[in-house]
């Protein structure tokens, strides 16, 4: 069945497996994520590499609905700072995507490797990506999982440009959204706030990575002990909603005024006061020349491996302990709201804050089954 044919809502025609290994050689596994396993594909005839995403509809609904939503979006989609869906199959068993194949580095790595990174450095990634998405936001596609891990250079030249990757979570704004998603530490105020959203999350998302990229920290963080998650996915979620975050000294004392106005502006906690990305895009900062140009990366590299060194363990770990108790709350509020003709006591608001994020984490974290979970905890701690 050739690309575009693939529609919903009808009678497939399935394709039969020997379909696409007759055409594409697939490698072995390079990593599982929460809907999908990423294979390197080579086309047999031409000998060019692509990149193969595997959804198996046995691992339940919410996978099916993933492929079939990422295929939708990404066949909407052609610009040149995101990655291209190719080909597509879909047989009785799996969705196949193929994708352009990104080869450079992701951007924590790049800057690791500079001799010489400053904010101009900062500001052509940023400039980037936010063409990017206004381009998705004229389309009403809002992405809702970006992140500094979906942001990769698309080969290892010295003049690469960037692209985004992992549409899986990205949703057409017909309306405001209601249902929570995306990665906790990038969340925007009204979605952990379990509020009606749009399209300012995205940009809520890029005020948070560039703030990572220019200081080398994550704006919002918790002292709390790695291993005790339930308090500190508490505190982080109650500083989003309060917009709690400095420009702390040392990491920012030599970063411009305009950059960090850039950064205000994007993090806005109210949504509607929020700037939107091609409002960022005439910024002086990424449009003009306010970016300065000094050597920013001894602090930046330093911060980075401090906060983000064990990033990849971290999160292994916590897929595998987050799913014993994100249940928790959904529980204790059954269990205390005695009989239906008593009236329910008014929740402390840390705890509305807490429930929030819980739920937030409880719609991105169960969307495969445990073997999925199993597969990329293994494929993380061997990294």
């Amino acid at each position: 069945m050739p690309f575009g044919c693939l529609t919903f809502g009808e009678k497939k025609d399935y394709n039969n497996p020997s379909e696409v290994t007759d055409k594409y050689d697939l490698g072995q596994i390079v990593k599982s994520e929460e809907f999908c396993e990423i294979f390197r594909a080579k086309d047999k005839n031409t000998l060019k590499m692509y990149t193969c995403k595997k959804f198996l509809k046995k691992d339940g609904r919410k996978v099916r609905k993933a492929a079939k939503n990422e295929i939708l979006i990404l066949k909407m989609v052609k610009h040149p700072n995101i990655l291209q869906l190719v080909d597509v199959y879909e047989t009785r068993k799996e969705y196949y995507l193929f994708l352009e194949l990104a080869t450079g580095r992701e951007v924590f790595d790049w800057i690791l490797d500079q001799g010489y990174y400053s904010e101009r450095d900062t500001s052509n990634v940023i400039r980037q990506v936010m063409e990017a998405v206004a381009y998705l936001h004229s389309l009403r596609i809002v992405h809702r999982n970006l992140k500094l891990e979906n942001l990769v250079y698309y080969n290892r030249l010295k003049n690469s440009k960037i692209v985004i990757s992992d549409f899986h979570l990205a949703k057409l704004e017909n309306g405001l959204i209601k249902e929570p998603c995306g990665t906790p530490e990038y969340l925007a105020p009204e979605v952990v706030g379990r509020q009606r959203y749009g399209r300012p999350v995205d940009c809520w998302a890029l005020g948070v990575i560039m703030y990572i990229l220019l200081s080398g920290n994550p704006p919002f963080y918790d002292e709390t002990d790695d291993d005790d998650y339930e308090n500190h996915d508490k505190n982080l979620f109650r500083k989003i909603l309060a917009g709690d975050y400095e420009f702390d000294s040392p990491y920012w004392d030599d970063i411009s005024d305009s950059a960090k106005s850039l950064v205000s502006r994007l993090m806005e906690v109210d949504q509607h006061q929020r700037l939107t990305a091609q409002e960022a895009i005439n910024h002086e900062w990424i449009s003009g020349n306010a970016a300065s140009d000094k050597n920013i990366k001894d602090g930046v590299c330093a911060q980075i491996e401090k906060n983000f060194a064990k990033a990849k363990w971290k999160k292994a770990v916590r897929v595998t302990t987050i799913m014993k108790r994100l249940r928790a709350p959904e529980q204790s509020d059954a269990a205390a709201a005695g009989p239906a003709t008593q009236p329910s006591p008014e929740p402390h608001p840390a705890y509305c804050t807490f429930a929030a994020g819980m739920v937030t984490l409880d719609l991105l974290f169960s969307f495969t089954a445990l073997a999925s979970y199993r597969a990329r905890v293994l494929s993380l701690l061997s990294d």
